[in-house]
């Protein structure tokens, strides 16, 4: 015969609320009370235990408390149950209390079935029951939702329930794993990936989804991985979960890290080769503008070589026009008189070889109208401003020539200067060097144009940047982020472990843009978005802190904004962010504040703890105190994913399932123990080598110059760059 609801209530009791606030209930623990182990909940549980959990009834329900402290308050008159003997002195006799913040309400649907909600529109009156939560109801707290179907743990506060999850939460919002080195982050994130993974895998073989038939988990992670440690977590002979990994090695392994120089963008440019703003960014700009439109590429047709280069000259007067500078307040545009020259130069000669009529006449209109511009301005002591009229009438000579080779007025429109259109490094140089000569600033742009030739001679990068026709943006995007292939993967390890250092943030920038990007369009295409998950390890390296007001953006910098716009925005577009970190007082706090979901191991430093503290309310700060203390494997777990913060020790990953990131053997290594043999040649000769130097996108030879002169001028391309 089962007890009834009353005879339960009873045999759970451990005390009566003598205290109540908003903020904490204080419950005087009742004399015959459990001391340490509780065996009245139907399983053994440790009684009473700081961050476990109490019920109080309500009206609702259940009200769901978390134990922040215990004490033992000594009174000379001890309560007891039942009546006094009078006959009889009571003795003083220490009292225990406890305190507990007040967390939701759990409120029953069936008696099989509990569902718990954060928050209370009441609290209990004075003398109030407090009772232990059984293990039907424990399961029901730490189950939160009615979606968690990934196990990730067990709670050792809660009588070793099981720890449930939803992956809509979890991955949704962003998610922090924060953690001293050792307390167990990257087996934490492995774990996460892998166990959501296999779940998926189990529904669907069991027919519960939208399709019966037998197929692999359409998910998608892409972890970025500076140390290399994820390749033994995620191996190809995998039974489970397997994944692709792109790394830096030889020239025939076809999945070696290839992130093409003409995906980086003009702020990445920018970045890398410390552009100056006055000069060197303006030529970059019109660089990159030249080579997106294919503006180097030989042609042997003179009016094709014309109709570019009126091409470049009505871009060039529309961004003079947007800017003001030739008739704006100081500065005034110092070159601007001299690039009209300059053009003016370039094309005289073309009137000689012009036949038709129309475009003979539209060109000399140009070029007498540029002429009546710069003759009075040829005087000794004349001054160089221009008015607003003169440049827009210049501008409508320079569109009617245009018109008259063919353009149109879409070409007129410049190409965004960050469409991922291939391009080759020698055509980027020669841009730069022909950009520089028609603003007329080529004598400041050696030190631009000696980093860009650093960058392409370097031999460590000719594997990662390759050329133009390496691969292709769609291939790209299938390898790296996951085709519609059922036999295709789940995860892409990209590690970075080998990309130089001077180009890690880059190259990490650009593949989070580019994912980010490919998502964005994805959604305007599908008016659905694609759900993928990007991992950072070492998130306080590359989304680090930085002065609002820096100028000059260094690469850090450039990536630290990268990861900042998916944080704010992609959620919009099915693009979820887990940030592994040491250091979470390093983070950019715009990325920090954008995580819902925290998963915190032991946390020793002040300074991060006092970061992790301002995460939650001050009622709720008790459970955070025990952060030095975890043991590894042993984490918490607040925010958007768990309905309240919860204590958990992580499921157990085998040594094969687990990321490469052990601690170094000293011991077995000095005493022989462990073999460790030692060819520094072998090293040296790696280290040392140009292996991969003119490995893909070998040169075109010549190209012909987009700056007309008197002559069809050829130019031979530099044949010592590899791509």
């Amino acid at each position: 015969m089962n007890p009834s609801p009353f005879d339960q209530s009873n045999a759970l009791h451990v005390g009566a609320i003598d205290f109540v606030s908003p903020r904490e209930m204080r419950v005087a623990i009742d004399i015959d009370a459990p001391e340490s182990i509780a065996l009245n909940s139907g399983t053994p549980r440790a009684f009473p235990r700081v961050n476990s959990y109490l019920l109080v009834p309500v009206d609702r329900g259940l009200l769901v408390g978390q134990v922040e402290w215990m004490t033992i308050e000594r009174s000379p008159f001890p309560k007891r149950r039942g009546l006094h003997d009078f006959g009889l002195v009571d003795l003083p006799y220490p009292l225990r209390s406890l305190r507990l913040n007040p967390l939701g309400i759990l409120s029953e649907r069936t008696p099989d079935q509990f569902i718990f909600e954060r928050g209370a529109e009441g609290l209990p009156p004075i003398g109030a029951p407090v009772l232990l939560p059984t293990n039907l109801q424990l399961r029901a707290i730490l189950k939160s939702t009615e979606h968690s179907r990934v196990r990730i743990g067990s709670s050792p506060i809660a009588g070793d329930a099981d720890v449930f999850v939803d992956p809509d939460r979890l991955f949704g919002r962003h998610l922090a794993v924060l953690g001293n080195t050792g307390g167990g982050k990257s087996c934490s994130v492995a774990g996460l990936i892998r166990w959501s993974i296999e779940e998926a895998g189990q529904e669907l073989l069991s027919g519960t989804g939208r399709s019966a038939v037998p197929r692999n988990p359409n998910a998608r992670f892409i972890i970025l991985d500076p140390n290399g440690e994820y390749s033994r977590a995620f191996s190809d002979d995998d039974p489970t979960v397997q994944a692709r990994i792109f790394r830096v090695q030889t020239d025939n392994d076809q999945d070696a890290l290839t992130v093409p120089l003409w995906f980086w963008n003009y702020e990445e440019w920018c970045s890398f080769t410390q552009a100056s703003a006055k000069t060197q960014k303006p030529t970059l700009l019109h660089a990159l503008q030249f080579v997106r439109e294919g503006l180097t590429e030989a042609t042997t047709e003179a009016n094709q070589q014309l109709r570019r280069f009126l091409q470049t000259i009505v871009t060039i007067i529309r961004k003079e026009i947007k800017s003001g500078t030739p008739w704006g307040e100081f500065p005034k545009s110092k070159s601007f008189y001299e690039k009209i020259e300059k053009w003016k130069t370039g094309l005289e000669p073309y009137l000689n070889s012009v036949t038709a009529t129309e475009q003979h006449d539209a060109l000399q209109a140009l070029v007498l109208g540029i002429d009546e511009l710069c003759r009075p301005r040829r005087r000794t002591y004349a001054h160089h401003d221009f008015t607003l009229t003169e440049v827009k009438e210049l501008l409508a000579l320079a569109s009617d020539a245009h018109s008259s080779f063919g353009g149109t007025a879409e070409d007129e429109m410049p190409l965004d200067v960050d469409s991922p259109l291939p391009f080759k490094g020698s055509s980027l140089l020669r841009a730069v060097d022909a950009a520089a000569e028609m603003l007329n600033v080529s004598e400041h742009v050696e030190s631009l144009v000696a980093r860009i030739r650093t960058l392409m001679a370097d031999a460590r990068m000719t594997p990662i940047m390759g050329g133009s026709s390496d691969v292709s943006l769609e291939d790209w995007l299938a390898d790296y982020i996951g085709g519609d292939d059922t036999e295709r993967r789940c995860v892409s390890i990209i590690d970075l472990s080998l990309v130089p250092s001077n180009v890690v943030h880059i190259i990490a920038a650009v593949v989070a843009r580019i994912v980010f990007e490919a998502l964005q369009r994805y959604v305007k295409l599908n008016s659905a978005v694609l759900p993928t998950v990007l991992v950072m390890e070492e998130a306080h390296t590359f989304i680090k802190r930085y002065k609002s007001d820096v100028e000059n953006l260094d690469a850090a910098v450039v990536c630290c904004r990268v990861f900042e716009r998916i944080a704010r925005e992609g959620r919009k577009f099915g693009l979820g962010l887990i940030l592994s970190s040491q250091r979470p007082s390093e983070l950019s706090p715009t990325v920090l504040s954008q995580c819902n979901t925290f998963l915190l191991h032991r946390i020793s430093n002040d300074r991060d703890q006092e970061i992790v503290h301002r995460l939650v309310p001050d009622s709720l700060r008790g459970l955070l105190r025990e952060l030095p203390l975890l043991p590894s494997q042993s984490a918490i777990l607040l925010g958007w994913a768990s309905e309240l913060p919860v204590l958990l020790r992580m499921r157990h990953l085998p040594k094969t399932q687990q990321p490469r990131s052990d601690d170094p053997d000293f011991w077995d290594v000095w005493t022989h123990k462990e073999a460790r043999e030692v060819d520094w040649a072998a090293i040296a000769k790696d280290w040392q080598s140009r292996a991969g130097t003119g490995k893909k996108g070998g040169g075109v030879g010549r190209e012909t110059s987009f700056v007309p002169d008197s002559t069809t001028a050829t130019k031979d391309v530099d044949d010592d760059l590899p791509f």
